[in-house]
């Protein structure tokens, strides 16, 4: 797999070596040996899945400590704008995004570390999404920050008139409202 960094510290581009022929492809989607050597030794203890339709926005969610969680993302049908926001106090790139489409024919991965939220938005008729996690989900760490908070300037690639959002996402403080969970010298792994 290539790893491909990204201005946000921690958070990568992953792209899996793919064997194409007649019959199809192949490839590794995750070895533990080899994301431990190349990004960063971890346990992932939990994989999710969602499947939404085109114009559904997802985000920004993290946890709160002791329960924060790694991501490891991708998109097994259609395609996503994945998002990650710095959200680590003191950080040199506290809230900063970086955007990445993760696509059923690219095959990349996104890893988003913890001290960071992460959403997503559908530009596929349907996506199917996956993703492993480090740590378990915990409801009483739930966390979000407003996925359309103008001070983030992302670029979602939806027209508002199309976005589909939940009452939870659209209640999410402001970037500037939220508290903040993390510091840029937290131990978080």
């Amino acid at each position: 797999m290539e790893i491909i960094k990204t201005e946000l510290e921690g958070v990568v581009i992953i792209e899996p070596r793919i064997f194409k022929d007649a019959r199809g492809y192949f490839f590794e989607s995750f070895s533990q040996k080899e994301f431990d050597e190349k990004v960063m030794p971890i346990q992932f203890v939990q994989d999710n899945e969602s499947k939404s339709v085109y114009g559904v926005m997802r985000g920004l969610h993290y946890q709160r400590m002791p329960y924060t969680q790694s991501k490891l993302v991708r998109c097994v049908k259609g395609a996503v704008l994945d998002v990650a926001v710095d959200i680590r106090r003191g950080s040199p790139t506290f809230g900063k995004h970086i955007a990445v489409e993760l696509t059923e024919e690219n095959h990349r991965m996104l890893f988003i570390p913890r001290g960071f939220a992460h959403g997503f938005a559908v530009l596929s008729d349907e996506a199917i999404f996956q993703y492993k996690c480090d740590n378990f989900y915990a409801p009483q760490a739930d966390a979000g920050i407003q996925l359309l908070d103008e001070a983030l300037d992302i670029d979602w690639r939806i027209p508002m008139e199309q976005a589909i959002l939940s009452e939870k996402d659209t209640k999410q403080p402001l970037l500037s409202e939220m508290a903040l969970d993390f510091d840029i010298n937290d131990k978080l792994y």
